[in-house]
């Protein structure tokens, strides 16, 4: 599948361990809690959805990471575990590319509901999730790891295929 937005011819590939120290950096940059090389390679053993996306360069030229995820598939629903824009590329329509492509994968895996959490305090995707068709379902207490030793809560969102 390939997309063109903003100009930026860019491709979906799995996501593989050859690409997985250049997706830390990314992921590292992303986050104050990212995952972690283990995350991923987990991921990869289970067999989840991992699909990267990347801006084509000019012949020669090594791909440029816009964004990657990470989805587990249930027997009628798809559990967005991880969705990540590279921070010099948020704001250009990348997110939705990427969710528009998963919800496209889990239809054609039979599924009827995608799945998510968020942290509370991340409204900005929040807002991307909900211009997507994403509904607030619920909310999970104490659910991410945050600064300090606390704990952030997650808002649970859901989105009927």
């Amino acid at each position: 599948m390939s997309a063109v937005l903003k100009t930026q011819e860019a491709q979906f590939e799995p996501l593989s361990a050859a690409r997985l120290g250049d997706v830390l950096a990314v992921e590292n940059s992303a986050y104050t809690h990212p995952w972690t090389r283990g995350n991923f390679t987990d991921s990869m053993l289970q067999g989840y959805q991992m699909q990267l996306l990347s801006g084509i360069g000019a012949p020669g030229e090594a791909s440029t990471i816009l964004g990657y995820f990470v989805a587990m598939k249930g027997v009628d629903e798809v559990h967005l575990l991880n969705i990540t824009v590279a921070p010099a590329r948020q704001r250009q329509g990348w997110a939705r590319v990427m969710l528009d492509a998963l919800a496209i994968w889990s239809r054609g895996q039979g599924a009827q509901w995608l799945w998510l959490e968020v942290r509370a305090s991340n409204a900005r995707a929040q807002q991307v999730y909900s211009s997507n068709g994403f509904k607030r379902v619920g909310l999970r207490k104490a659910y991410y790891p945050a600064s300090g030793g606390v704990r952030e809560d997650a808002v649970v969102m859901s989105l009927k295929l």
